[in-house]
């Protein structure tokens, strides 16, 4: 019993291999092929998460979230090696800049067990892939001369299997930056291996406040007695919990099963945070829903259970493209005097909106005038605040405003001359 309280004994009796799993389970043909093949992902499992799983039934939710099968090796239509183009974000190796006021710290390759839709599968769990002092060096030094980034995730693989000593290096140093304000951290650990969340553990962490933690479970029997422990460890120490979960085929795509999972999170004090559209990344095709089974989850939630256990239902946009969130539409009609809104039961009303409305003024709010330009990332809020005048694609202004200038002058050769000349009315 107390080998199995040991997170490190956990950490090096891992499940990887056919034998290994044969010994617990009834393997299918399928799931054979999937540990057999050549050059698959990497399958590491805990002997505690091992434990959870049914080894008669293989439609087990546990189960398929950690053994291959054959499905793996099928590829699909629009599959990605890098789904969210995080490299393509990377001003330094492990540090994804994607939004304007947080990044997103990638620390290690490691994970306490590796789930078979890993979006960053092309990295993690890759032991010729390393992260160290220098990579760690890079990332804080563009941090610290980056004044506007406000909001760091430290995730990777997972940051919890980290040794100890370094992870409170990183954080101490993000702390030692004046403009970083919160750090998060992304875990699956307290899912995955509950016993690495010691009081030790959290001591430190509750050195380095504030301090957010996100945690990914997927299905209400992942929530056992241990991972409760865990999670009220973390709770008490003053660290504020959110869930993100993936929707998957055949593991979660039911609404009960949805809201099960929902309020055993809320009861241990983990706030609902983002239920993710399965990612574009090879290996995941058979765990892919359609979007219309996610909009379905939302329905039967809002109205049906506690606003506060309800996530925010993303697509993580393809290509850099960031969290969208996807909502079932609310809102019926819009007149200037009349808003027309449906409930979650079906119920139309008419919400009267004011007749007189004193706009707020940005030129004598304090927080208008010390905000700052987000260079280009403002978006629609950018439209609406007056910062910009238009969204474009790329070349949009140089196929429509080509003839702008007389044989005689020299043309316009950058975007910027064209939409000068587009914002003077030309």
């Amino acid at each position: 019993m107390s080998q199995w309280s040991d997170w490190r004994w956990q950490m090096t009796h891992r499940l990887r291999s056919v034998e290994d799993f044969a010994r617990i389970i009834d393997l299918t043909p399928e799931e054979t092929e999937g540990l057999s093949a050549p050059g698959r992902f990497r399958v590491d499992v805990t002997p505690y998460f091992a434990s959870l799983i049914d080894p008669h039934d293989p439609n087990c939710p546990i189960r398929r979230q950690v053994i291959p099968t054959s499905a793996e090796l099928v590829p699909f239509q629009a599959e990605m090696v890098d789904s969210l183009g995080e490299d393509a974000h990377s001003p330094v190796p492990g540090l994804v800049h994607r939004y304007p006021d947080r990044v997103l710290m990638l620390v290690t390759t490691q994970c306490a067990s590796y789930c078979r839709f890993c979006t960053r599968s092309r990295l993690v769990g890759d032991g010729r892939m390393t992260f160290n002092s220098e990579t760690y060096d890079r990332q804080l030094d563009y941090i610290a001369a980056t004044p506007e980034i406000r909001d760091v995730l430290i995730s990777g693989g997972d940051p919890l299997t980290m040794a100890q000593p370094m992870l409170e290096r990183l954080l101490k140093r993000l702390r030692d930056i004046p403009h970083v304000e919160v750090v998060r951290m992304g875990t699956r650990v307290p899912c995955f291996l509950p016993q690495r969340v010691t009081p030790d553990l959290v001591a430190m962490l509750s050195k380095y406040h504030p301090l957010w933690m996100n945690i990914h479970f997927n299905h209400p029997k992942e929530i056992t007695p241990e991972v409760e422990v865990a999670l009220a460890r973390l709770a008490n120490a003053g660290i504020p919990l959110g869930s993100q979960s993936v929707l998957m085929a055949g593991i979660n795509d039911c609404p009960n099963v949805i809201k099960a999972l929902m309020h055993k999170l809320v009861k241990n004090r983990v706030r609902p945070y983002y239920l993710y559209q399965c990612d574009l990344v090879h290996g995941a095709g058979h765990f892919r829903t359609p979007v219309s089974k996610g909009l379905e989850i939302m329905e039967s939630l809002r109205g049906h259970t506690s606003g506060f256990a309800i996530p925010t239902y993303v697509i993580d946009a393809p290509e850099g493209g960031g969290k969208v969130p996807i909502l079932p539409n609310y809102l019926i009609s819009m007149s200037d005097s009349k808003v027309v809104v449906r409930n979650y039961e079906g119920f139309i009303t008419a919400y009267t909106q004011p007749a007189h409305y004193k706009a707020h003024d940005p030129a004598t709010c304090p927080y208008c005038q010390a905000h700052q330009t987000e260079h280009g990332q403002e978006g629609v809020a950018g439209l609406l605040s007056g910062e910009r005048h238009s969204l474009a694609p790329e070349g949009w202004y140089e196929t429509h405003y080509r003839q702008t200038t007389s044989a005689t002058e020299a043309p316009c050769e950058t975007q910027e001359c064209v939409e000068d000349v587009v914002h003077a009315g030309v």
